[in-house]
């Protein structure tokens, strides 16, 4: 099966350096641990965040993405490793400290249900203490899906929120885009 970011991939880096505030959070985090990047695609926040002494895990459906990575981590020795596979699929979340999921919620009709479903999944199989990390579009009622499928089982702890503005820019085709997100962190 031919997979459509296969083809995307063959730009290295397609989608630029991770959110700053995104970083920062991890960066002024007081605890090192496991980390699973669901959907890392390159590594984009894989890699920086092994930089930063997390010891991570990243799962992506991309072959081309995962390799891309994986070469990188191993030419800078970092404790990262990717793994070819349906995020969707996944069921070991309890064996990480982090979870991080960005931009892999689209909250479309026709995928609403299966994405909420796999949040309250995430959320109910990960421990205590986990924190579990959503970056989404902040367009229509996406982050508001977000935060109902998150507190199904009662309001957990935010413990950092913030709005941001992401700029793509394609230098090959010259297309540019600004799209508003969202970084939503909770703790378990």
């Amino acid at each position: 099966m031919t997979i459509a970011y296969d083809k995307y991939y063959q730009t290295e880096n397609l989608f630029g350096e991770p959110y700053p505030e995104l970083i920062a959070f991890f960066s002024n985090h007081s605890k090192r641990g496991k980390l699973l990047d669901l959907g890392c695609g390159q590594g984009r926040d894989a890699i920086p965040l092994a930089r930063l002494g997390y010891e991570v895990t990243g799962i992506d459906h991309s072959k081309v993405g995962i390799e891309q990575m994986n070469q990188r981590a191993q030419l800078e020795n970092l404790n990262l490793t990717g793994t070819v596979a349906d995020i969707y699929q996944y069921n070991h979340f309890s064996e990480f400290d982090f979870i991080l999921l960005d931009s892999m919620f689209h909250f479309t009709k026709s995928d609403k249900e299966k994405e909420t479903a796999f949040v309250k999944r995430i959320i109910d199989g990960c421990k205590i203490e986990t924190i579990v990390a959503f970056c989404i579009q902040n367009t229509g009622k996406k982050v508001s899906i977000l935060n109902e499928a998150i507190d199904f089982q009662g309001r957990l702890e935010r413990i950092y929120e913030t709005d941001l503005q992401y700029v793509f820019k394609d230098d090959e085709t010259g297309h540019a885009s600004i799209t508003n997100y969202s970084i939503v962190i909770i703790e378990k």
